[in-house]
């Protein structure tokens, strides 16, 4: 498939090659050049009209296909709270893949994802970057790119109702610092029996699911709003070496002079919403640019369904509203985010080599009047207005 006659914009929200062409093989990008393309062009390809074609939006935090589209209970499966150390639970098993939200998110040009548990508790399970749309949650999957931690009010308020811990930060960080230890401690123990051809030790699983984050396979995502949890989050990854991301990182322009120093990544969100809990009371719209320019990589995600995920670029737009750089806003929901995630490799922008993703507008994605005319993933248009 070829798309001509095409304004394609980078990243960064501004134009690349004012009139050109993309072409899509096997689900990749093979050219991307200006003017006409050599090739014939046939029935299948696709004259923009002089549209704007921009790399397809990645959002970088959500539970996409966990908390159902209007299905209530059953269709929870975002908090494994029966046990407050979950990291061997994967995402994929729990994975609604016929959602609503994914068509909406396909609608709006978001055409990755990263999705997981939620912050109930301190350890919860991988996380994974897929595509919003795939006959399946295998054909959508790209890879595994984290394990889900939680700091703060979530897992104190979840398990003090069982009686049983955490039921305070200190014992949020213990039993995450309990089961990193566990878990380096068990690596080591396996690596000396298979070099020295002695018996492994007992299987366990979730000593198991932590190794490729101690050997910096994955990364670790920790959930934290306070200044004092976020911090908490860089000591415990620095403790072990671990490659981290700090999500949500609400009140992170409080130490945003830290975290430039220690080139933290922060993905914050929800922007839009109210400060209905405590740990949003230090909430403010600038948060974002402050960070950038302390130098801390960011990213901007909806959190959905705290957010529903169409409303990415609307929370981009109040953040430029807020002083974040027009330029660094369209970044933070495209190339950078994909950055975070580790997946740049293969999505954010369009480049020879990448996955084909990108959508057609009609105008600026930061302009609520905008409207999204086509998305294509993987080369197959999978939305058309």
């Amino acid at each position: 498939m070829i798309i001509y006659n095409a304004e394609i914009y980078s990243s960064d929200g501004t134009v690349n090659i004012p009139k050109g062409y993309v072409v899509c093989e096997n689900g990749k990008i093979s050219a991307v050049g200006n003017g006409m393309p050599q090739k014939n062009i046939t029935a299948e390809d696709i004259n923009a009209g002089g549209m704007r074609l921009y790399p397809g939006s990645v959002d970088i935090h959500t539970h996409m296909g966990l908390i159902g589209d209007g299905q209530g209970a059953e269709g929870e499966d975002v908090n494994e709270d029966s046990d407050p150390v979950t990291p061997h639970l994967r995402t994929i098993d729990g994975l609604c893949y016929t959602d609503g939200y994914f068509y909406d998110a396909v609608k709006a040009g978001i055409t990755c994802c990263v999705t997981g548990a939620g912050s109930t508790n301190p350890i919860g399970g991988d996380l994974i970057a897929i595509k919003t749309a795939g006959r399946s949650p295998d054909e959508m999957l790209l890879k595994r790119v984290g394990i889900k931690f939680a700091l703060g009010e979530n897992p104190k308020s979840a398990f003090s109702e069982r009686d049983s811990a955490p039921v305070t930060r200190m014992a949020t960080a213990a039993i995450i610092r309990e089961a990193l230890f566990k878990a380096s401690r068990y690596m080591k123990d396996k690596a000396y029996a298979e070099e020295n051809g002695e018996s492994l030790p007992d299987p366990d699983m979730k000593s198991e699911a932590l190794i490729p984050l101690l050997k910096g396979e994955l990364k670790a995502h920790f959930h934290c709003h306070r200044a004092d949890d976020i911090l908490t989050a860089v000591r415990i990854a620095k403790e072990f070496s671990l490659d981290y991301v700090l999500i949500h990182c609400t009140e992170g322009y409080i130490a945003a002079d830290i975290l430039g120093e220690e080139k933290a990544s922060a993905v914050l969100g929800p922007i839009i919403c109210d400060r209905g809990k405590p740990e949003l009371a230090g909430q403010i719209l600038a948060n974002a640019a402050v960070l950038c320019k302390s130098g801390v990589k960011t990213a901007i995600c909806t959190d959905h369904p705290e957010i529903p995920i169409q409303y990415l670029y609307t929370e981009a737009a109040y953040c430029v509203k807020a002083g974040l750089p027009r330029t660094e806003a369209m970044k933070a929901i495209s190339s950078r985010a994909a950055e975070i995630a580790g997946i740049s490799d293969r999505v954010g922008k369009i480049a020879e080599g990448m996955d084909a993703d990108m959508f057609l507008a009609d105008g600026d994605p930061l302009d609520i009047m905008t409207n999204v005319i086509m998305t294509v993933i993987n080369g197959k248009v999978v939305y058309k207005s």
